[in-house]
């Protein structure tokens, strides 16, 4: 008896209102796919891989991912699906995954209403056009949810995954808010403290002395699955950035502020777009703050915004110093005459939340000159290193060559001799395909190697920008912010004065000037 096919019945359907019909529905496509496989007898159900809410671009699906490892370990040999679009709404990647990798791991594909089955061969002419279709409808569907939430914004109804801290949304309609209580009276004071002459940095302070979750710890506190999109997104405090949005928010007098961010492709990342770009909507849901409060806190934002004074005393370091701990920057504090650098986290926050290490200005200056030096000497002596390493090597950039224009020759002469035996039907056509694939392979990385060598043997290791940039400081003996921003990505520092240096400096040669 025949062994039967182990067959995987896989179902889709999206969120999308396009995919939303009831002959769609999980229930539909599996009820015609088991209906398939009962009047295909070569074919038996090994299992219903079913993806509930996702869509066809994304092809990250949890049973999608699933299905493929069961293919990798050799459990499912054929993928049944009611359409093409079923399996996926990209046109590369569903096409990379029909034509490539689902053939080399030998499993057969078949879309019942499109009438595709790969047993039968090469697909036919129109499954690309229907990917492309699909691709395309797609694109249409989310232009469409776009158009439909950019009505709901203009109308004022919310459309977001979570609610800005202080408001939760309506159990009987999502897209209105209504308050919440705990939060919004620590909303309110935050607004009174502030208004009151208390800086953003000490409410934040006071706030975690007291031990009050910040929005993100809040949120997840209530049971809600927040991920926060700002810097640092492991934060569990309040930070000074916290309350700063927070104090500028227009949701909490009653205005909602939504579609802040561009997105240009379907799942693509984001982009924050100016405020002026934002949809504000007014009086759309009851205020924690009174508008008058809030008029007298944003002139209070306004006269307290400082810009700096970039002609007195410009640290050198500012941007580049890091806690080596927790990841913030560090500050520049003025102590008995003398500059210190301090954990802003520490400064801030105190010591529950990082330690206090510090480290004298003129101290760092010396360890940041001192290295750079040293670096600088690496770099004017880098020449003379790649001469050495040319000279000990030398019969490479003869022998080598020669050694793989001989072994290319010799793969190709192979290649022909293989498509005369074909041609003689001394071996089939299938031997021949994977004796020609196997040529092809070793050809192409034969090839890679020799054109490496004789790039190699062109590079001049002085005609790299950095190197020019460094030999054009000389050699050192006070720092300024032209030179340290030249050469320097971040320097980290730690407890006892330890610093860790990150150079602008290609991998390959750091080892080699470190050496």
């Amino acid at each position: 008896m025949e062994q039967r096919i182990s067959t995987a019945l896989y179902c889709r359907l999206s969120r999308e209102d396009g995919d939303r019909v009831e002959s769609d529905s999980i229930g539909n496509q599996r009820k015609l796919l088991e209906e398939y496989i009962e009047n295909h007898p070569e074919l038996t159900a090994a299992e219903c891989y079913a993806d509930d809410g996702y869509t066809g671009t994304n092809f990250q699906r949890p049973a999608f991912q699933r299905m493929l490892r069961d293919i990798e370990s050799g459990r499912i040999r054929c993928v049944l699906v009611k359409d093409l679009s079923r399996f996926g709404r990209d046109y590369i990647e569903t096409g990379r995954y029909l034509e490539r990798w689902l053939p080399e791991h030998g499993v057969r594909f078949i879309a019942v209403t499109d009438n595709i089955d790969s047993v039968r061969g090469a697909y036919d002419m129109m499954m690309p056009l229907k990917n492309l279709f699909n691709t395309q409808y797609a694109r249409d569907i989310s232009q469409k949810v776009k158009s439909s939430l950019r009505a709901k914004q203009q109308r004022g109804e919310f459309i977001g995954a979570f609610a800005s801290y202080g408001y939760c949304k309506d159990p009987q309609n999502h897209n209105r808010l209504i308050i919440d209580p705990p939060a919004a009276e620590v909303v309110r004071r935050i607004f009174t403290l502030f208004e009151n002459g208390m800086g953003k940095i000490r409410i934040a302070k006071q706030l975690n002395e007291e031990g009050i979750p910040c929005p993100s710890e809040y949120k997840r506190l209530t049971g809600e699955k927040y991920r926060n999109n700002h810097r640092l997104e492991a934060t569990t405090y309040w930070t000074y950035a916290t309350v700063h949005r927070i104090l500028q928010n227009e949701m909490y007098i009653g205005n909602m502020e939504q579609g802040r961010d561009d997105r240009f492709q379907m799942h693509g990342r984001a982009k924050r777009k100016a405020r002026s770009q934002w949809t504000v909507v007014s009086d759309t849901h009851e205020p924690i703050i009174e508008k008058e409060q809030w008029q007298r806190v944003q002139a209070l934002l306004n006269a307290n915004a400082r810009t700096p004074d970039f002609q007195q005393n410009v640290s050198p370091f500012a941007g580049f110093l890091k806690c080596g701990d927790c990841g913030r920057a560090m500050v520049k504090t003025v102590w008995s005459g003398k500059i210190f650098y301090t954990c802003g986290s520490y400064k801030r926050y105190g010591a529950s939340v990082c330690s206090k290490h510090y480290i004298a200005h003129d101290v760092l200056a010396q360890v940041v000159l001192d290295d750079l030096n040293r670096l600088i000497a690496g770099v004017e002596n880098l020449r003379q290193l790649a001469q050495q390493g040319a000279a000990k090597h030398s019969h490479t950039s003869t022998d080598q060559p020669k050694k793989l224009e001989a072994a290319l020759q010799r793969i190709q002469r192979r290649r022909q001799s293989a498509y005369e035996d074909y041609q003689d039907k001394l071996i089939s056509k299938e031997d021949y395909l994977r004796y020609r694939a196997d040529y092809d392979a070793q050809e192409q990385a034969l090839q890679a190697q020799l054109d490496k060598l004789r790039r190699s043997a062109q590079d001049d290791p002085l005609d790299l920008p950095w190197v020019k940039e460094l030999l054009a400081l000389g050699h050192l003996t006070e720092l300024d912010r032209p030179t340290v921003a030249a050469a320097i990505r971040e320097i980290r520092v730690y407890e006892g004065n330890r610093v860790e240096i990150d150079y602008l400096l290609p991998e390959d040669y750091r080892a080699l000037l470190e050496g």
